[in-house]
């Protein structure tokens, strides 16, 4: 039935000023906005949808990830614009904050609403 439709995400934030900051201006990402609602414009085509929600609860899992060739030179990149990356006690992580077991090396943050986001580099 939707082979054919050009699906696409979304998730809500509490503030769209603070969202099109945060992904324009710290991820880099092109942001368009109509109506109060944001674009993310993602590399090959790929759009998703940023939209202000009344009481917004962040995600409590990883709503967007970033896929990236060198993961270590992706979280210092971050860092040196001011994310912090998160810590979780059922993941061994190392100082960076980068899982590198298992499968592919990974770490999250948080965009200003709360919601969770990753890098992660395949092996």
């Amino acid at each position: 039935m939707f082979r054919q439709s050009k699906a696409f995400s979304g998730f809500a934030v509490d503030d769209v000023d603070t969202a099109r900051r945060f992904y324009t201006e710290t991820l880099g990402l092109e942001v368009s906005e109509e109506n109060g609602i944001l674009t993310l414009h993602l590399a090959g085509g790929g759009n998703v949808l940023v939209y202000p929600k009344p009481g917004h609860v962040p995600a409590s899992y990883t709503i967007l990830n970033f896929p990236v060739d060198d993961i270590d030179a992706a979280v210092d990149g971050l860092v040196g614009r001011g994310v912090v990356f998160e810590r979780y006690d059922d993941f061994p992580q190392d100082d960076r904050g980068v899982v590198r077991e298992g499968g592919p090396y990974i770490a999250w943050f948080k965009d200003p609403a709360g919601n969770i986001l990753s890098v992660l580099q395949e092996r």
